[in-house]
């Protein structure tokens, strides 16, 4: 089976979009960043260090030091694909955080967002 395309891009390379599409609607990087710690454990250092070395998504979420178990909380469309019935885990665990980021421009609060 092919991989998708997507698993090969740089976290890096969609990255500065979470952020731009975040700032536009009046949220922050720290915000971005909060809730790729939620989802995958990393700290800020080992997020910086994933973004310093390009790492692609599929590598990204295979080395993630905790993927949060309460991401399976995460429904709706995305893509126009229902995020919980998305089949192959790569990537699914991007469309979680493409929600995450939508959830966040869209103004929803941050507790929200982190299923709290």
């Amino acid at each position: 089976m092919a991989k998708h395309k997507i698993y090969r891009m740089s976290v890096t390379s969609v990255y500065p979009h979470y952020v731009t599409k975040a700032e536009k609607k009046g949220r922050s990087k720290t915000e971005v960043d909060e809730i790729t710690h939620w989802l995958t454990g990393y700290n800020q250092e080992e997020l910086e260090a994933q973004l310093e070395k390009q790492t692609d998504f599929e590598t990204f979420f295979a080395e993630a030091p905790q993927l949060n178990p309460s991401r399976a909380l995460i429904k709706d469309v995305v893509c126009g694909v229902q995020v919980e019935d998305i089949e192959e885990p790569t990537m699914q665990e991007i469309r979680y955080l493409d929600k995450l980021i939508d959830e966040l421009a869209k103004g929803k609060a941050l507790e929200k967002i982190l299923r709290k």
